[in-house]
């Protein structure tokens, strides 16, 4: 018995498509209109083996928008008549424009094949498309031939029937992925539609884009089915349509064009490879220099190296007026305030804490304006196209660097990004990766620490760092693949959107939507735990000190003040600015002994013998404990620790110093930092994404491999004579 099956075959205008379907149907056609319309109907048959085949041939069309007659016509064809499988006819010699309909058709979900027709027009011009890559790249087979001497049309039917077989055996269309924003309006919808339970023809994935898209005829079936449940989708369509418009101004639809061009441009750029001659406009030219195998990766170091430079001497004048306002306030209250527990609390707890973390916010808001910019100009996407090359040397997803980039950010919503990969493997692999990549919350350590001991160089130190946690996410990656996740890499599609002028406007959403998390950590996270260090370090309140300071003290200002009432009046001004400095140092000696005896120094000394070989005190030890609640707690537990309160800047500097920290150790400190363990959100992130043997396991590779690079960057510098 015959197997029945329909073929519908898509394309442009002038594409070959009308010369195949004659060669594949001969003398058994029908002609006649499609219903409702007056565009022409084609139809043939194919006998092929066991299976007797319906050919019909869908109106020539740029695209499946509801503009024109054949466009509905072709989409109506394939979303309602559900064909067996949608052969799109290619222009080989013009792939470009072509693939435009070749996206939209993908977005149907439908089973599909692609056929680079004019095969030896595109070989004339030069042109070598590589067809296995765009197979892998698309996920569905892609074969060549030529219509007019009625080449590889057994090929095209044999790859038709097989690729039927495989979705009949379960195989899925693979989704075309676009921009973060695209993206996350697309998950928004999709939420929405699941959630209202309207049971609509065609794909979720396609469906949502169309009503984002403003499709008329898509949004009344919605509207039909139950207005209520459409209402709600139409709000959430609209609301991200406007969020798209305020950091575009431009409409959905066109920030979609540009985001398939872009996938196309990544298609091109991956499959096509000796054009002797193609279109040379400025995206182009500029790329010819921004991804060249040879200059790209310096000019993209360039840039990340800047990145850092701009963020740490721009952001040192804000972090000043910053600091001096923290400071004017902790002045006021300690005059104001009667001495008394909370008086303490406020100011050596709450400000303390809070205040060391403050003073970087100009420099979260100048990297996260920087990230906006390399994104909303399209460069960003140019840096992953060039990371996937080093990755795919290193034997790596080269998709995975999408995520590991927005970890730069933040780690949490980067774990989650990762979500857009298709293999398991690939996609825990990323996640145990990208948290090697230095996050936002990380910088103020950085800025401290390389401001404090690297001064005019802090900028390089950080930017090294940076770099550095790229390198060992790739090395790690490649240790893991090998070990752990053995396999063959799943193919993808790099975006390659057109270079666009950044908006000021887009610039500071973007600024703003990432730097109100750091924000948000400051009323929360960090104000909780700078009252849970401060209460640690201040109880118990009874100490037996090794030496009566007090006595000291007493001593001290009777013996200066014998000499003041007999000396000159710009002697007496030396002596009292002596007297202030050695009061200075018995009360942090003082203070230093206290916290030494509170529970959180007996902690500290505690965890000293773990941290001493990698040459970090207690103090620090405790600040790298506490610092798993979130990164930025690291530099609020040394505020406390060090009782730096009231001036945070130069006097945590100072005391990090007298507390035997050295340039070495500080950069132990930075590189622990770095690469232990991510904060407990990322932990929980990982959770949710995996499950919790990968979370324990990324808690303790991490940490292991913190612990073994600071240890070889310490004990190598000490080999050196380094301190």
């Amino acid at each position: 018995m015959s197997k029945e099956l329909t073929i519908a075959l898509a394309g442009n205008p002038n594409s070959g498509k009308t010369t195949i379907f004659n060669n594949l149907t001969g003398a058994r056609q029908k002609v006649g209109n499609w219903p409702g319309v007056t565009v022409e109907k084609k139809e043939g048959r194919l006998r092929h083996k066991e299976y007797d085949l319906k050919i019909v041939d869908l109106p020539g069309t740029y695209s499946l928008t509801p503009f024109s007659i054949e466009e509905i016509t072709a989409r109506d064809f394939i979303l309602n008549e559900n064909p067996d499988i949608v052969v799109n006819i290619i222009d080989a010699s013009n792939l470009e424009r072509s693939l435009f309909l070749a996206i939209q058709i993908l977005e149907l979900g439908r089973p599909a094949l692609f056929v680079l027709n004019m095969a030896d027009v595109a070989e004339a011009k030069g042109i070598k498309i590589n067809e296995k890559k765009l197979s892998q790249l698309l996920g569905l087979p892609v074969v060549f031939t030529i219509g007019n001497k009625n080449k590889g049309i057994d090929t095209l039917v044999e790859a038709a029937i097989e690729e039927v077989s495989r979705f009949s055996e379960g195989k899925e269309s693979r989704d075309i992925r676009y921009g973060l924003e695209i993206e996350g309006c697309i998950s928004k919808v999709e939420t929405e539609i699941l959630e209202s339970e309207i049971n609509i023809d065609g794909v979720l994935r396609w469906n949502a884009i169309k009503i984002l898209e403003d499709d008329k005829i898509v949004k009344k079936k919605f509207q039909d089915l139950s207005s209520a449940a459409a209402k709600k989708v139409f709000q959430t369509s609209e609301a991200c349509r406007k969020r798209v418009y305020d950091l575009f101004e431009d409409d959905f639809e066109i920030v979609l064009t540009d985001d398939r061009y872009g996938v196309i441009a990544g298609i091109v750029k991956e499959t096509i490879t000796n054009l002797a001659s193609k279109r040379i406009d400025m995206s182009r030219s500029i790329d010819l220099v921004l991804t060249d195998r040879f200059f790209g990766i310096p000019v993209f170091i360039f840039f990340i190296w800047a990145m850092f430079q701009v963020t740490f001497s721009l952001g040192a004048y804000p972090m000043e007026w910053i600091d001096m306002t923290v400071s004017a306030l902790s002045g006021s209250l300690d005059r104001v305030m009667p001495p008394s527990m909370l008086k303490d609390l406020l100011l050596n707890g709450v400000i303390a804490g809070i205040g060391s973390v403050i003073i970087f916010l100009p420099n979260i808001l100048i990297l996260f304006f920087c990230i906006a910019l390399f994104e909303d100009t399209g460069y960003m996407a140019r840096a992953a196209f060039l990371m996937d090359r080093v990755m795919h040397t290193s034997g790596l997803h080269g998709k995975s660097f999408i995520p590991m980039l927005m970890g730069f950010g933040c780690t949490v919503p980067a774990i989650m990004a990762t979500r857009t990969l298709e293999s398991d493997k690939d996609r825990i692999l990323t996640i145990l990766m990208t948290p090697f990549m230095s996050c936002s919350a990380r910088l103020p350590v950085y800025i401290v620490l390389a401001g404090s001991f690297f001064a005019e160089k802090a900028g390089t130190v950080i930017f090294g760092l940076y770099f550095t946690g790229i390198i060992i996410a790739i090395l790690s990656g490649r240790f893991l693949r090998a070990v752990l996740f053995k396999g063959e890499e799943a193919p993808f599609i790099m975006e390659l959107p057109p270079y666009r002028m950044p908006m000021l406007k887009s610039l500071l959403i973007h600024m703003w939507d990432r730097s109100k998390m750091f924000l948000k950590k400051m009323g929360g996270v960090i104000l909780i735990g700078s009252i849970i260090i401060w209460a640690l370090s201040s109880f118990p309140r009874s100490i037996s000190y090794s030496v009566d300071y007090d006595k000291k003290i007493n001593a001290l200002n009777s013996d200066y003040s014998q000499m003041i009432a007999s000396a000159a009046d710009q002697e007496a001004e030396e002596l009292n600015r002596q007297l202030s400095l050695e009061l200075e140092d018995i009360e942090n000696r003082k203070e230093q002994e206290r916290v030494s005896n509170s529970y959180i120094g007996r902690i500290g000394k505690g965890l000293e013998p773990i941290f001493k070989p990698i040459g970090i005190g207690w103090q620090a030890s405790v600040a790298l404990v506490t610092g798993f609640v979130a990164k930025e707690v690291v530099v609020s537990t040394m505020g406390v620790l060090y009782g730096v309160g009231t001036s945070e800047g130069e006097a945590l500097e100072k005391a990090l110093k007298k507390s035997g920290m050295t340039a070495l150790s500080a950069l132990s400190m930075m590189i622990f930092v770095l690469l232990y363990v991510p904060c407990f959100a990322t932990v929980l992130a990982i959770y949710r994404e995996t499950s919790a043997k990968w979370a324990g396991f990324n808690l303790i590779y991490t940490t292991m491999v913190a612990w073994g690079m600071s240890f070889l960057v310490y004990r190598t510098g000490m080999m050196l004579g380094l301190s």
